[in-house]
């Protein structure tokens, strides 16, 4: 799919064909620019493999009417503001993490919510209609197989009649992921067409500007963060909010562990990946981390939730703040000490 749209949305944009002949020109730019200090494979654009090659994908992908569309975003926050690069890209994540992923979450609370308020009614009809297929089973003679798939039949179209008369089927539940991961895609690789020098704005390489465009100790947004410090606090978050909602989950199923397992080992797997990109999209990963954990913490409080409508649960705490310091504390903190 993203093949056909590289023609359907492919603009003019000569600067994106580089094509890297010797490893070192990679390192040292034409007009005495300042070295980026990127691996090669950074500052090279796939697309010198050729439409038909592994890099086609990804050509379409940086060409595409999304990404075209988040470095428009990010130019104009740059232009409206008047801010630094890194303020910039802080100002853009905060923005869209609050105007689009916020209300999303809170949806999804919403819906996870009625979710969870129907439980009682599913197990009650699990209950007699376990009965009344078991009765069923034994005058008609059916064998254990027939009952079970009749249990389970009736039982999903029950469950389904729930979830439309409350509106609250769980898939409506994942319009969050639909919509942020993409968001995070786009955002990502339009920031590594800035720091490769695959876009400009108004005659002048953003890729230039992006060079003296940090802070801090990380000057140069188009180099790696040598220190670490980005990519460590990147993982650190990512796991920080693994944690809360482990914690915030008890009696999990198997398929829960492993998937909780995952995104922890997807977690750790960041940090060597954020130490092998660009500053500016290690920054934009960080703030965007930043704002999720922010998020999480401030959807456990009840009057936030009220103030969305989302409905109580039996799981909800008058002091969901003092329960998670308290869970965190036992899980670790506890643990370690009866270790030693």
């Amino acid at each position: 799919m993203l093949c056909r749209l590289s023609v359907r949305w492919l603009r003019p944009r000569p600067a994106l064909q580089v094509r890297v002949l010797d490893p070192l020109l990679a390192r040292a730019p034409a007009g005495g620019a300042k070295s980026s200090a990127l691996p090669v494979w950074a500052v090279a654009s796939v697309s010198a493999v050729g439409p038909s090659g592994a890099g086609g994908w990804y050509e379409a992908l940086a060409t595409s009417a999304p990404v075209q569309g988040a470095e428009d975003v990010l130019l104009f926050a740059h232009t409206a503001s008047g801010l630094p690069w890194w303020g910039s890209i802080l100002l853009t994540t905060v923005v869209l993490r609050g105007a689009v992923t916020l209300p999303l979450a809170a949806y999804q609370h919403y819906i996870l919510a009625k979710v969870e308020n129907l439980q009682p009614e599913i197990k009650n009809i699990a209950r007699h209609l376990n009965q009344e297929v078991a009765v069923r089973a034994h005058q008609l003679g059916w064998s254990k197989r027939v009952a079970r798939l009749t249990y389970l039949k009736t039982m999903r179209r029950l469950v389904s009649e729930l979830y439309v008369r409350d509106n609250c089927h769980p898939f409506k539940a994942t319009v969050l992921v639909w919509i942020q991961l993409p968001m995070w895609i786009f955002m990502s690789v339009a920031l590594r067409n800035f720091s490769t020098g695959a876009a400009h704005s108004e005659g002048f390489s953003v890729q230039e500007q992006l060079t003296a465009g940090g802070v801090l100790w990380f000057h140069d947004l188009t180099a790696l963060d040598s220190t670490w410090i980005l990519p460590v606090s990147v993982g650190v978050i990512n796991l920080l909010i693994v944690e809360i909602f482990a914690l915030q989950k008890l009696g999990k199923s198997r398929f829960q562990t492993y998937i909780t397992h995952f995104v922890r080992a997807v977690s750790v797997l960041m940090i060597p990946v954020a130490a092998t990109v660009p500053s500016s999209i290690v920054l934009y990963w960080l703030c965007s981390s930043f704002m999720g954990l922010s998020q999480n913490l401030l959807l456990r409080s009840p009057g936030f939730r009220q103030l969305c409508r989302i409905p109580l649960t039996k799981l909800d705490s008058d002091t969901p703040y003092k329960d998670l310091l308290a869970a965190f504390h036992s899980k670790f903190i506890s643990r370690k000490s009866r270790t030693f």
